[in-house]
């Protein structure tokens, strides 16, 4: 029994050492705490991330399109898919605004255009109005999910490890948890996994 002890414990301790050497060189990126509870229509701002194993405050700024995180996405091709969306959605929030300031800007030249009184409300003033609307109406639709994109790219990445990097009940928790309404109206827990 005292042989088997013996020669087990070495073996454990030397299989151990192994697998810390050839563990991945492979970063796990977290997002700040600001940016993970980012919901629905949230602040269109820098996401910052770290690399480092225990989060601390040294985050770095992932740029306006998340250009500084796509070296390390790059081996993920579904984390690349996230972030071009992103990256998309965010040239769709620019042009929006360019839109909206241009709108305003035609309807104040055209009530600071013409001699005499100034006019508030001509067929182009009120086209410019339109155009003003629809930016606004539309700015809800492009930021509504585009912060997501970001956190689904970090994600897809996180996922794509190896369980041995970024632990086992990581890779066992659920991707979205909540409450359903059953057949006899009492809620339900609901839980659901995304499989890689």
């Amino acid at each position: 029994m005292r042989l088997r002890f013996a020669f087990v414990v070495p073996m454990l301790l030397a299989g151990g050492a192994i697998r810390a050497q050839q563990a991945p060189a492979t970063p796990i990126i977290e997002l700040s705490p600001e940016d993970k509870d980012r919901g629905l229509n949230g602040p269109q701002k820098n996401f910052f991330f770290t690399t480092q194993q225990t989060p601390t405050n040294d985050y770095r700024n992932a740029g306006f399109f998340g250009q500084k995180l796509r070296p390390y996405l790059a081996s993920n091709e579904e984390a690349l898919d996230n972030l071009n969306d992103y990256r998309r959605q965010k040239w769709l929030f620019l042009t929006e605004r360019l839109v909206f300031v241009g709108a305003v800007g035609v309807y104040g030249q055209q009530v600071l255009a013409g001699p005499g009184d100034q006019q508030y409300f001509n067929s182009t003033q009120k086209v410019a109005i339109g155009v003003a609307a629809f930016s606004l109406l539309s700015n809800i639709l492009i930021t509504r999910h585009t912060n997501e994109h970001l956190q689904r790219a970090v994600g897809a990445y996180n996922a794509g490890l190896s369980s041995a990097r970024t632990g086992g009940l990581r890779r066992l928790a659920p991707s979205a948890v909540g409450l359903t309404a059953a057949v006899g109206g009492r809620p339900q827990l609901a839980l659901r996994w995304s499989l890689r």
